[in-house]
């Protein structure tokens, strides 16, 4: 015979019943009545509720995977293919019925029967299988802005009878575009040529090709995808700078240090030899003068190392065609520092940009998406003094509402010894040239005016 009271009787056939769920429940309120000297602790609803709800959760989780898995699979492409007229057509003609059997109206029996038979019309347009051989083809992914972005469409009919009429329509972006396909023999080809609009930097998503089936009055539409998706680069408009104006860029042997090494390419005097020393470096006309063995010292030489940063802070700039005038700034500058094998970074209040090739650099720039922010062109500019320590040429790339103390703010942080730069661009401004201090402040109203600042710069 048992000792407990009947609750708890109950309590333990539950917890019995329940498996899993009852140990959690016995674990929260049961437990502690069994420690000796304490007191027994009362199950608390909200507890009870939660542990049971994730129970619960845990135990549906596969079955509700599985059934999210059949409704993808096989429920999802049929209740698909009905359009947003035909589910309202499909809905009153259900409500027709009911109204006609309730109160007897021949009328109501009349328009859901028609209704009914107009969707079995409509199942026999989008019936059957396609067999096309379709290729998307975009003579080129990446160009710059106001270019003609040119692409074809080829449609083949594979298979071994004739093909009925039918729509193609190619997503661009945003947009999409239809294109009628006649009535196609066994092995017929028809082919379609479109033009992309370039008119603003974007990455357009072109594709996928898919074929569309429906009935004259679209109550059904059948779609089939059969190409990938490409993507088109619009990249910002750049202008080809000249080498004396890409930067202040040095040659090889243009840039010395103050630091000698044993072997480099710029001379610098003669010393005595010490072992270890290469003897190709031997000095044989002053060794034989000397009598004794003499090696060349050289200067340690660099490469120029060239780092730009540029505000993406919508803040600082009175419009978007101003925002856009910066970004073809640095893609330019950057361009043509790739072009002539110098050392680059590239930096946005969002990272670094990739700058192992100028694809990869215009690609970056293409996906730039300017925002208002907390981080300035100050803030740019410190992280950019962290980040690149080594930087020979800095360039600032900001907008017209980034006012002088700033500017100054940021040369600040640039270390002594490095030629920094900003370009500041305003819409319509005169090119122009200023100095604050040791930087040297450019203005350009144009992408065209960026060779001659970069020339007067450079005088």
């Amino acid at each position: 015979m048992s000792t407990g009271t009947p609750l708890k009787r109950a309590a333990a056939t539950v917890k019995r019943s329940l498996g899993p769920l009852g140990e959690r429940l016995g674990a929260l309120g049961g437990g502690a009545a069994k420690l000796p000297g304490k007191v027994p602790s009362k199950l608390h609803p909200a507890a009870v509720w939660r542990e049971a709800s994730q129970t619960l959760a845990e135990s549906l989780a596969p079955l509700w995977k599985q059934l999210r898995r059949l409704w993808f699979a096989y429920a999802w492409p049929v209740l698909s293919v009905v359009s947003i007229l035909g589910w309202v057509v499909l809905g009153a003609t259900v409500l027709l019925w009911i109204a006609g059997q309730a109160w007897g109206w021949q009328e109501a029996k009349s328009a859901a029967l028609v209704a009914f038979l107009l969707f079995l019309f409509a199942v026999a347009f989008i019936l059957g299988r396609s067999a096309y051989g379709v290729l998307l083809d975009l003579s080129r992914t990446r160009v710059a802005v106001g270019d003609d972005a040119v692409g074809s469409i080829a449609v083949s009919n594979t298979s071994s009878r004739p093909l009925l009429p039918a729509d193609l329509e190619l997503p661009v972006g945003s947009n999409t575009a239809v294109f009628h396909l006649p009535r196609m023999k066994p092995g017929q080809v028809h082919e379609d040529l479109f033009t992309i609009p370039t008119a603003r930097r974007a990455v357009i998503v072109v594709g996928p090709v898919r074929s569309v089936r429906a009935d004259p009055l679209h109550l059904l539409r059948r779609r089939v995808l059969w190409t990938d998706p490409l993507d088109l680069y619009v990249h910002p408009k750049t202008t080809v700078l000249a080498g004396s104006a890409a930067g202040f860029i040095r040659d090889l042997e243009g840039m010395p240090t103050t630091e000698l090494s044993s072997a480099d390419v710029s001379f610098h005097a003669l010393r005595d030899y010490v072992p270890g020393d290469d003897r190709r470096h031997i000095h044989w006309k002053t060794t034989a003068r000397t009598n004794k063995l003499m090696v060349r010292q050289f200067e340690e030489t660099r490469r120029a190392h060239l780092a730009i940063s540029l505000s993406i802070n919508t803040d600082e700039y009175e419009s978007e065609a101003e925002f856009e005038l910066a970004i073809s700034v640095a893609a330019s500058i950057g361009r043509q520092a790739i072009r002539e094998q110098r050392e680059l970074d590239v930096l946005t209040q969002k990272g670094p940009l990739r700058c192992e090739t100028g694809r990869n650099l215009l690609d970056d720039m293409t996906r730039i998406v300017g925002a208002p922010m907390r981080r300035t062109a100050v803030d740019l500019a410190r992280t950019l003094a962290d980040t690149v320590p080594n930087a020979s040429v800095v360039f600032f790339v900001v907008g017209s509402g980034v006012t002088a103390t700033q500017l100054r703010s940021a040369a600040a942080s640039v270390p002594a010894g490095v030629r920094s730069l900003a370009v500041r661009v305003q819409a319509g401004a005169a090119p122009a040239r200023a100095n604050i201090a040791d930087l040297t402040v450019l203005t350009i109203g144009d992408l065209d005016d960026l060779a001659l600042v970069l020339r007067k710069a450079a005088a």
